[in-house]
């Protein structure tokens, strides 16, 4: 499994059409071909930063699949005109766990 995590910096006046446009993209993600969870997670320090978590089973289903489909089209068209930047995203693999 890998996890993008990609890092979201928006104006906190829009925080609640953000979240609203987030919610309404998940169904995109739940259809998405090896996409097995998603979670939007607000700083608690910077409410401007967000960190939208999204567990794949593999890299390519995210960055060739997901990426090259319509459903990304349609994410962009939902969530990126909050962007006050471009999300920089990143994709992590578990490496140990150890207790939680």
């Amino acid at each position: 499994m890998v996890t993008e995590i990609a890092h979201i910096t928006i104006d906190p006046a829009q925080a609640t059409q953000f979240e609203a446009a987030v919610a309404r993209s998940a169904p995109l993600f739940r259809a998405a071909s090896g996409c097995q969870g998603m979670a939007l997670e607000r700083t608690v320090e910077d409410p401007a930063r967000y960190r939208l978590v999204i567990r794949w089973a593999t890299l390519e289903d995210h960055t060739v699949a997901f990426r090259g489909s319509q459903a990304f089209v349609e994410w962009r068209a939902l969530a990126g005109p909050f962007f006050a930047a471009p999300p920089v995203v990143e994709h992590m693999q578990a490496v140990g766990s150890y207790f939680g």
